[in-house]
């Protein structure tokens, strides 16, 4: 599927295709299928940015969730999405997205992966997810060391959840085009 569907025909569609549609927006991740196709299924939304809200309550409410089970499978939907400067990127969408971070030399590449790694080190079950917007490799490990140096989970996770969402608008703003 290189475009979205109609926003107003999503209810009707089979799940595959709703799968689909998620996938695109928010990268493959079979929890995320499972929180969200019920909600895609009894709900017509006006504009796929109210879908894209709809579903980041759904994670904020996994956020604020004091169950292991609801955390987990928030950390699982969150690390759905590749690490930057990965050289193996499945979606289409991250590869376009991430492909500045390719460019540069040999040691900002490993000097970013050392950053991925403390990262995960820092916040077992996370994966650093930000929305790169054409940002430099250099300006992505900036905040990147932030993140690290603040050590706070939860706000992490609210910053993941966020990125997510505003990766997904991003998406539908060029996939309506």
């Amino acid at each position: 599927m290189t475009s979205l569907p109609a926003i107003n025909t999503l209810s009707h569609l089979p799940d595959s295709e709703l799968t689909t549609v998620l996938d695109i927006l928010f990268e493959p991740s079979s929890p995320l299928h499972t929180l969200s196709l019920p909600v895609l299924r009894s709900t017509t939304f006006p504009s796929y940015d109210t879908l894209i809200v709809a579903i980041n309550a759904q994670l904020i409410a996994l956020a604020l969730s004091e169950s292991p089970d609801d955390v987990a499978k928030l950390s699982e939907i969150l690390c759905s999405h590749p690490r930057l400067g990965e050289k193996k990127v499945e979606s289409e969408q991250s590869r376009a997205e991430q492909a500045q971070l390719q460019k540069g030399g040999e040691e900002e590449k490993e000097q970013l992966a050392k950053l991925n790694r403390e990262y995960e080190e820092q916040f077992s079950g996370l994966r650093y997810v930000v929305f790169v917007n054409g940002r430099s490799r250099s300006v992505i490990m900036e905040n990147m060391k932030a993140r690290i140096d603040r050590g706070d989970i939860k706000a992490e996770r609210q910053e993941a959840i966020q990125a997510m969402c505003d990766i997904a608008a991003d998406r539908v703003s060029k996939l309506q085009k």
